[in-house]
């Protein structure tokens, strides 16, 4: 038997309580009670024992449709929730009737009770983890959970909970069975989004997690000895920003000014929430990992509340009169991600993402984030990718071997550069920026398509003197060479000339090499094709001329 197998033996017996085989309801609870304490981190089951499983599902389930009392309850669900990891066991329970009965349990099927009896809540909490269970592993629960309007009830009870105590359990997994819901049918979402106000919804849901207080429109109270978020808390508040995710996926074209308004008051609780600890080093980097995520669906747009005008305190993170806490947040959060080395498309992406349309939107963050990034150049002895500064870091990814990580980071130095080709080339040197500039059409140089205001970069004394010596390739100084050809006669020089030719030529012929070239228009092409339209060019100006 596999390591974390369920035993067998007990199976047949457990089955024979449940059926009414094996005594009262009080045999039942102590059997379960049992069978859930022994299979708590079972997550393999035999394969032979199958059907066994299948009628134990049914047979609790039958229990379940009846009045029992709560702890026989909770045990007969807590049976169901072990019972419904294996996917091979949920045929017999994915049914209308079954679906309800839970949807019952867990107080989904009444509009209008409230929530006061605390004993239940054990069993509305049970009841929401076997329903996000079953529906993540069946595609007919995921159809049924449609028809029977579960987002709506599951809406409805989040309402409930709200300035209720002792219901953090329930609100979370209301919010995580949301999120299954939202990630896995699409007309959920939809109906989310469109029909019952599920932006507005789970908004409030994770402003109730975080405890914001407001001391003007869209500016959160900040309280510096606040304590870290409980661990209940802190699971509230990535459930409710996992669901918003979903729920706000392509919500970039914003129309309306109720939809700003709404998007602004989210991204200024998300800023709240990148202020805020968890009750660990890596819950602090979840939670601050799903806001991120998140405000990558804000319209960009609305991303300004992210900074604030600044207050008198000293320990404000200031820049031009504004309160940058957040972005520093977002900073570090980058840096900390190069630092681990991996997962760079999931972990890393989504921050520089965001960092890059931030600057590219909003003139302070910009300047912010380049003075930190982008200081001026000082020391250009070694090349822009070695070292430890973040310049350094980001470029060595412009030259990783994930073209989406590399096209990212690039771009995000470039914006800083404000489109510039001249300036880009200056932090990082020709040959990591020729992705980027070849992917642009700016190999000839020039800069992007979008507008940035006329301030200029000023260099430093220290860059100037060495800017004669600066090789343009590398960006890095480097000593004069001596000119190997010096000491050749003319025809030692024709002679090597002619060599090479016929190198090249005999490689394109191969074709191991294509030779290419650059267009006018700074984009790259065969070299004949190259050569021909810069005769062209050259043949129309004169003409003009």
């Amino acid at each position: 038997m596999e390591p974390g197998a369920e035993p067998g033996p007990e199976l047949g017996a457990v089955l024979e309580a449940v059926e009414g085989r094996g005594g009262g309801a009080e045999a039942v609870e102590r059997v379960l009670a049992r069978y859930n304490e022994e299979n708590r981190a079972t997550f393999r089951f035999d394969p032979a024992d199958e059907d066994k499983r299948k009628k134990l599902c049914e047979g609790i389930l039958n229990i379940l449709e009846k009045d029992t009392k709560t702890s026989c309850q909770v045990a007969c669900l807590e049976a169901l929730r072990i019972l419904s990891r294996d996917k091979k066991v949920l045929v017999p329970v994915t049914t209308k009737r079954n679906m309800q009965i839970l949807m019952k349990l867990a107080k989904l099927d009444t509009v209008e009770d409230p929530l006061e009896r605390v004993s239940e809540f054990p069993v509305i909490v049970e009841a929401l983890k076997c329903l996000c269970n079953i529906i993540f592993n069946s595609s007919v629960a995921q159809k049924l959970s449609l028809e029977l309007n579960l987002a709506a009830m599951l809406c409805n009870l989040l309402q409930k909970c709200k300035d209720q105590q002792l219901v953090d359990d329930i609100k979370c997994f209301d919010l995580r069975l949301l999120f299954l819901l939202s990630l896995l049918h699409t007309d959920i979402r939809a109906q989310l989004r469109q029909e019952l106000q599920g932006v507005q919804v789970l908004t409030q849901a994770l402003e109730s997690s975080l405890s914001v207080r407001w001391t003007e429109e869209y500016k959160a109270a900040e309280d510096r000895d606040r304590p870290p978020l409980s661990l209940q808390e802190t699971d509230c508040a990535i459930e409710a920003l996992k669901a918003l995710f979903n729920v706000t996926l392509d919500s970039w074209n914003v129309h309306s000014k109720n939809e700003s308004h709404q998007f602004r008051y989210m991204a200024a609780i998300l800023r709240h929430c990148l202020l805020t600890t968890g009750p660990t080093e890596e819950k602090t980097e979840e939670l601050h990992s799903n806001a991120i995520n998140l405000l990558s669906n804000v319209p960009v747009s609305c991303l300004d509340v992210l900074i604030n005008p600044s207050s008198q305190e000293e320990t404000d993170i200031k820049y031009n009169g504004m309160n940058m806490g957040a972005i520093q947040i977002l900073l570090d959060f980058m840096e900390k991600r190069i630092d681990k080395g991996s997962s760079y498309r999931e972990g890393l992406t989504p921050v520089l993402s965001l960092l890059t349309e931030c600057c590219r939107t909003h003139r302070n963050i910009r300047k912010f984030i380049k003075a930190q990034v982008l200081p001026p150049l000082r020391d250009v002895s070694n090349r822009p990718e070695v070292g430890t500064t973040v310049r350094n870091k980001l470029v060595r990814l412009m030259t990783h071997v994930d073209l989406g990580v590399k096209q990212i980071a690039a771009e995000f130095l470039f914006v800083l550069c404000k489109e510039r080709v001249d300036s880009l080339l200056k932090y990082t040197g020709y040959g990591n920026a020729a992705g980027l500039l070849a992917a642009r059409g700016l190999l000839a140089g020039g800069r992007g398509d979008h507008w940035y205001s006329d301030d200029e970069d000023t260099d430093t004394e220290e860059y100037k003197s060495a800017k004669p010596n600066i090789n343009l390739i590398t960006g890095h100084l480097e000593e004069p060479m001596p000119n190997p050809m010096d000491e050749m006669t003319e025809e030692q020089k024709e002679y090597e000339a002619m060599k090479l030719v016929n190198m090249f030529d005999k490689l394109s012929r191969d074709e191991l090499i294509k030779p290419m070239g650059v267009r006018p228009d700074g984009t790259m092409a065969p070299l004949e094709e190259a050569v021909s339209q810069y005769q062209t060019s050259k043949q129309e100006s004169s003409d003009s001329d």
